[in-house]
Formats: structure tokens, sequence, C-alpha cells
């Protein structure tokens, strides 16, 4: 038998022939006749055409990782071939981790794929979709091999487990078997520096630190204006602008600073590899971008973890939607990371779940890992039958919804704005207020004024201390439509500056130039010059105050959901002590701003008459109608929104995970309830038997670290699981770290996807508005998670750049 001989190790012979030649226009080179090539898989030659009239090109930004799913490499166009092959080779084969892969039952045995056969054949693929396995190498380099890993895949588990007849075993075969021969042409390929054009064409190691200096330069200049959030191009780049743009502006300016980057860049630079055009700048901010995400995959790794969602338009008036990943990273630190922004279609419940399937799958963040979801209250979010979160829970019903509290409160403190007459009234002229105020800067520059001798006086009377920082001018605050303490914000402006507002109101009310803003002006005067006013004033700006607290603390991002309970039960104890024990104390502070402003205070034993009412009415006084009527009504109808809303005795998940509670624990560690919360909710963590563990875990965790003085300091969820890490006791409790893991996963609110969109507004602006989405999820993800990127190494980028498609300088 003639032994069969390996073909010779070519590197880039194989797919080179479709490199661009050095001087040659891209038209040009796509006009070629017909052109000799070696074939990819034999040593024999095959004649291609390398200019086809009309190819269909196939999009090359996004491909499928799913290997059951995606496109043969010989589907695609010829000259896109290369590039999807190393695509698919910097992201690696497709290996989900499964917590549970599917099988079949063959008697008494469930057979099914084996996470453990990654580490023992690393070339091997697993389709989640197709339950069946594949070879990477092979679909890179398309063999015509019979075998199933190679085809349409291979699903008899039963043959593997089968010695030195093990299906993958026998896929390998010896040293020149076909499947080898991948593996060597695979190696190859990511080896530029082995190209047959590299080497005859093969530049001194000069010429190659010239060119690894000019592309470094490109990159920290890409960086730093990805981290300030600048635009990259200008209007006029040519040599002779005075404002080249950002980007090449930046590179000159380093180039000043350092003579070896002056001798290498720009007009120094070969004309073929200047690194400066727009097309390489989105290259290298993409490479730049994933190396970030891949590090926030790798601080994931197989961890459980929470997608955080919501939608926004941008300033191109496109509907965009921002993700963010909630974890617990090893380190036992709760951490929220803002992971990439895709522009939708539409905002239907399908599409967000196709769009986010597709970007966790890319990176290998299976769905079956999801332990939560947080979204706003939207009915294509939180819809109970086809809403998003109820898709999501058809894939994995261990993703639990969890309602933005941020928005709960939100609309909590909103119905009762609509819903009761006199806070509706009282917001309409607080608007008007500073409508009338704030709506020119000679209305600013007069309340300004009014106020600085106001506090002059003060501070010669005594009422005001002086001090760094103290009596500073400001204006009225605009109440803002989505953030409840914007509308504390707004009221305690008032509060502070009311003389001076009521004395600009005085002269637009008098000398006014136009009628209507004379009348307007005096109608909202008499308005907020009463007792009523006054009243409420006072009321909503102590019911807002002791909510803010709450709301502040919503907005960030290491709060766990047992601490924001905690938080909300403390918010509604403190309104309830406010409605019975403080009324005598809050209405004397009315009182005493009335007299100090010379506001009239009525009669408070005299008789309330109901305005305009012809129904007979019990006789009240008016003391009487602002103890109940108003102050304890208002606040009554504050503590039922937030009682409707943030009731959690319903929610059993949060009521058993409450017994994980640290600041409840020393009161009474409920063993119980920490196991039933596993065992019913969390059945895909905890096996039967880890459930028996855990409880007789949790017997000496209860004298251990419940006792523990270290211990008893802690106040959080997440500064308890931080500390079973750092005290190395998580190996001795490993089961109950895991369920405090599972449970700190669950979302609390959305502000740092409404951040996200907050730093959309500084990275797409007007100016920018024609960003496609790519270039926007990347310089988005630089600017939000600096503190990555900050430490991506330059020369791993440098080499990934290289290695992306055929370059004609050298870099290695």
């Amino acid at each position: 038998m003639a032994h069969h001989q390996p073909p010779p190790k070519r590197g880039k012979t194989l797919f080179s022939f479709f490199k661009k030649k050095d001087g040659i226009p891209d038209d040009q080179q796509n006009a070629a006749a017909q052109t000799s090539i070696p074939n990819l898989r034999t040593s024999e030659t095959v004649v291609v055409e390398s200019s086809i009239p009309n190819v269909h090109t196939i999009d090359t930004t996004s491909f499928q990782r799913d290997p059951g799913l995606r496109i043969p490499i010989n589907d695609y166009p010829v000259n896109q071939r290369d590039e999807i092959r190393r695509k698919y080779l910097n992201a690696g084969p497709f290996q989900p981790n499964l917590s549970e892969y599917p099988g079949t039952e063959v008697g008494a045995q469930h057979r099914r794929f084996q996470y453990a056969w990654y580490k023992q054949f690393p070339w091997l693929e697993y389709s989640h979709s197709k339950d069946k396995a594949y070879c990477f190498p092979c679909f890179i380099i398309e063999t015509k091999s019979s075998s199933a890993l190679v085809n349409e895949g291979f699903n008899n588990w039963k043959r593997v487990n089968n010695g030195e007849k093990c299906v993958f075993l026998v896929h390998v075969g010896n040293v020149s078997s076909s499947h080898n021969n991948c593996v060597r042409c695979v190696q190859d390929l990511m080896k530029p520096t082995q190209h047959i054009d590299k080497v005859m064409n093969a530049q001194s190691k000069e010429d190659v630190m010239k060119n690894r200096l000019r592309l470094k330069t490109t990159i920290q200049s890409i960086r730093w204006l990805a981290f300030q959030g600048c635009a990259f191009r200008g209007h006029d780049e040519s040599p002779h602008s005075l404002n080249r743009g950002n980007f090449i502006e930046m590179v000159k300016m380093m180039a000043t600073l350092n003579e070896d980057i002056a001798k290498v860049v720009l007009e120094n630079a070969p004309q073929n590899a200047t690194y400066t055009s727009p097309k390489i700048q989105k290259e290298i901010l993409h490479l730049l971008a994933n190396k970030v995400r891949m590090v926030i995959r790798e601080e994931i790794g197989d961890a459980s973890y929470c997608i955080l969602v919501d939608e926004a338009q941008d300033a191109a008036k496109r509907e965009q939607m921002a993700i963010v990943l909630r974890f617990v990273n090893r380190a036992g630190i709760l951490i929220e990371r803002f992971f990439d922004i895709v522009g939708v279609s539409d905002t239907a419940a399908i599409t967000l779940k196709n769009e986010i399937s597709v970007i966790l799958t890319r990176y290998n963040l299976q769905v079956q890992m999801m332990r939560g979801q947080g979204y706003d209250g939207a009915s294509n979010m939180r819809g109970a039958w086809n809403g998003l979160q109820a898709l999501f829970l058809k894939d994995c019903p261990y993703a639990y919804y969890v309602h933005c509290f941020a928005h709960r409160l939100q609309l909590a403190l909103v119905a009762a704005a609509k819903e009761m007459p006199c806070i509706w009234q009282f917001f309409s002229h607080l608007t008007s207020v500073v409508n009338l105020v704030g709506s020119s800067p000679k209305r600013i520059s007069e309340l300004q004024s009014t106020q600085r001798d106001e506090i002059t006086l003060m501070l010669a009377t005594g009422e005001r201390q002086s001090g760094r920082g103290a009596n500073q001018m400001s204006a009225l605050h605009r109440a803002g439509a989505t953030r409840w303490s914007s509308h504390y914000d707004s009221v305690r402006s008032l509060i502070e500056m009311y003389g001076a507002s009521c004395k600009v109101l005085e002269h637009l009310s008098n000398d006014g130039a136009i009628g209507s803003i004379r009348g307007e002006a005096s109608g909202v005067c008499a308005a907020i010059m009463t007792f009523e006013f006054i009243f409420l004033l006072h009321l909503i700006d102590k019911i807002m105050g002791i909510t803010d607290l709450l709301c502040q603390a919503l907005q960030r991002k290491s709060l766990d959901i047992l601490n924001a309970l905690r938080l909300v039960s403390t918010t509604k104890a403190l309104l309830s002590r406010f409605r019975q024990d403080e009324w005598d104390t809050f209405f004397e502070k009315v009182k005493l701003f009335c007299t100090k402003h010379d506001i009239d205070i009525p009669d408070m034993g005299g008789r309330y008459r109901v305005r305009r009412s012809c129904q007979r009415q019990d006789p009240i006084t008016i003391e009487h109608h602002y103890h109940f009527d108003v102050f304890n009504e208002v606040i009554d109808f504050q503590l039922m929104e937030l009682n409707s809303r943030f009731n959690e005795k319903s929610v059993e998940l949060l009521t058993l995970s409450s017994a994980l509670d640290p600041s409840d624990s020393f009161k009474a560690f409920k063993i119980d309830d920490i196991c039933n919360l596993a065992s019913k909710f969390y059945t895909q963590d905890f096996s039967s038997q880890e459930i028996h563990a855990l409880r007789c875990e949790l017997e000496h965790y209860q004298y251990d670290v419940i006792l523990d003085p270290e211990f008893q300091r802690v106040s959080t969820l997440s500064e308890l699981c931080h500390n079973l890490v750092t005290s190395r006791k998580s190996h001795n409790y490993y089961l109950t770290e895991r369920l405090i893991r599972l449970v700190l996963t669950l979302p609390v609110s959305t502000a740092t996807t409404e951040r996200a969109f907050s730093a959309m507004k500084h990275v797409k602006t007007a100016l920018r508005n024609k960003m496609d989405d790519e270039f926007l999820a990347d310089c988005m993800v630089l600017y939000i998670e600096r503190e990555l990127a900050e430490k991506v190494n330059l020369d791993s980028v440098i080499d990934d750049f290289y290695s992306l498609k055929s370059r004609r300088a050298q870099l290695q």
C-alpha cells in the first residue's frame, strides 16, 4: 500500500490568492481572469473564477456560532472565505457549558453529551439546537470527509466511550489523517509570519518595529477618543486642512512629542500602510471593544447571570436596546457590566428576544444559565404570555423576572400626583413658576440678584451662617419626567428661593412686556402666596425627602434585592411615623414660614367651606380639613401605592430569600426557609442530594459564621458573599455560597441601562447621528467600561489585527 503523503505546510499559500497586491486598486484586482490556486485539502490545483459578475456579498460582520445552524464556508463568496475563516478562528470552537445536556433514554441508561469531552478533544463543538457534536477544524478547512462530525453532526453518544473504537479517536486518526491536516492548516493560517508572501517579501526587524509603533500610535489615539466620547473624523482631512479631525490631530500631537513616532506616521508612513483610514479605525475599535467583552465574559465564567434590558431612541431617532449583565464574580463581588447596545427595528417582544439571544450565543452565554431578568413595566417586557420575560421563561424557567424597583417607586409617586387633585394643582403651579422665572436670562439674573440681597441681609442678622461652599447662587430646578428625585430638587429650590421668586413674579405682573405674561404671572403669584400652597409645598417636601433616600439607593449598581426590600420597609415606616406623630411639629413649621413671608394664615378654628359645592357638608374646622383631608389623605395614598407596588409577600421567592438576610440571621436563622428556597426555585442548581447536604451544612453555618464577630458586622448580602470568599469559608459552605450568589443575581433596578443611554447622548450626538450600530456599540463599550479597556494589552490588539486578514506591512 502506498504511503499517503500529507500535504506540505503551505501556511498562507492556501489562502493568499485573494490578498490585495501592493499598488493595485481593489477594482482592478477583482477584474482578474481565471487563476490557478492550490486546493485547500489536496495537493492538486484547481481553476476558479476570481471575478464573477454580480456576486452576492454576504454580511460578514456577524456570524452564527451554533455549529448546527451556521452556513458552510463554501456557501460564502470566494473572496470572503478568508475573512470568515479568521472570524471563526478568533472566536474559537463553540463549547457551551450547560447545566444539563439533552439526551435520550436507552433502557436504564440516560446518554447525553459530556462537558468533560471538551478537555479531551479541544477541537470539539456542540450544537444545543441540534444536540449534535461537530469538528471545528474540519469545518474551517471544508474537508470531504464522510465523518458525521464534519457533515450532518454526531449524536450517537454510545459510541464515544468505546475504547479504541471511540468515534472521536477514530476521527482524529493517525498523523496524516484528514483531520490532522485540517488542524495544521488552521494553525498555519493563524501564523502570518509563515505565509509565503511574507517569506518572499520579508522585512527587516527594524521595519517590523516601525510598523508596530505606527499601529500602536493609531490604537492609542482611537482608545483615547473613545474614552472621551469624541468624534474621530473631521470635515476635511486633507493635508492642507487646518483641522483634519480629532484622530489625525491626535496622531500629529503625539508625533510632536516623540521623534520616533514622527518618523513613521502620516506623511512619513508607507502609503499602503498608514493605518489612518476610517475602515482601519473601525476595525481597531471593534477589536478593542471585543477585548473588553471577552474580559467580561471571563469574569462571568461558568456562573449564573442576569440580564438588564431597556430601550431608548438615539439622536437619529433609531430605537436602541441596551444590554447589561449582572453577576457575582469569583471574588464574591456583585457586578453590573454594560455589554452591548443593539439597534432594533421595533420593540416587539419577539424581536428583542431574538436580538438578545444572538448576542448571548455569540459570546457563549447560555440562556439556561440565566437566573434573572430586569425590565421596566411596559407590556412588551412584563407581559405574562407574550412579553419578553415570558419568552425567556419558556427557554429557562429559572430566569425570574423582577420589575425594576426604581420604576415602581416612580409609578407610586406619580400616581399620587395624578389621582389627588390638590397634588396635581400644586405641581401645575410649581411648573408655571419654574417656566416663568427661568424662561429668560434676564429673569434668572433678577432672581439671583434678589436672592443675593436676601442672603446678605440674613447673614447680617445672623439667620444664616457663612462658610466655604455655603450660600451659593442657584436657580429654580426644572422637574424631569422620568426621575422623581428631580421633582424633589425642584421643590427644595423653590423653598430656598421662595421670597426671591415671589418678587420676580410681582415685578412681571406689574411691568411685563406682554399682557399675557403679566396675566399669567399675576395668577401664579396669587396662587403660590396662599396658605394652601405653602402647606402642600412643605408636605410634598417632607414626603419626597423620606422617599428620596430609597430613590437614590435604587440607582446604585451594588444594591441587592434584599437590601432594596429593607429600604422599602423603612420608607413605609418613616411615612407612617410622620403621619401619626409629627403633625404638630409640621404644622408649626408651615405657620412659621407663612409668618416670615407675610402670607395670611386663616383662622384654624373657623368653619371650612368647600368651594363650588352644592352638596351639604358636615361642619368642620379649617385645621381639621388640613389635618385629615389633606395631610392624612396624601400620606395614606402614598402608603397605599407603595404597599400595592412593593407587595413582595405574594412573591414567595423573595420571601424565602429574606431568610439569607444577614441583618435578620442573628435574630432567627431559618434553615427550613433556606432549604425550601433552594428546592423550590433552584432545582436546576441543586440536586436532591445537595439539598440534604445543604441542610447539614447550614447547621454548621449557624454556629460558625453566624456567631463569628467578623461576620456580625456584615449588613448586606453582597458583603456576606464577599466575606465568605475572602475568609475561605466558602470552601466549607460552598452550597450556601452558591445559593447566596443566585439570590444576589436577582435584579433590583435598570439604572445601569439608563446610565448607558445617558452615555449614548454623549457618544451619538446630533453631529454624529449617522453612526452605524456596530460603531456606536463599540464606542459605548469603551466609554462606559473604561476601567477594563485601560487594561487591554495593545500588543495583543496588534497581533489580532495582523491575523484578522492579509496585511501589506508585516507586524510580526
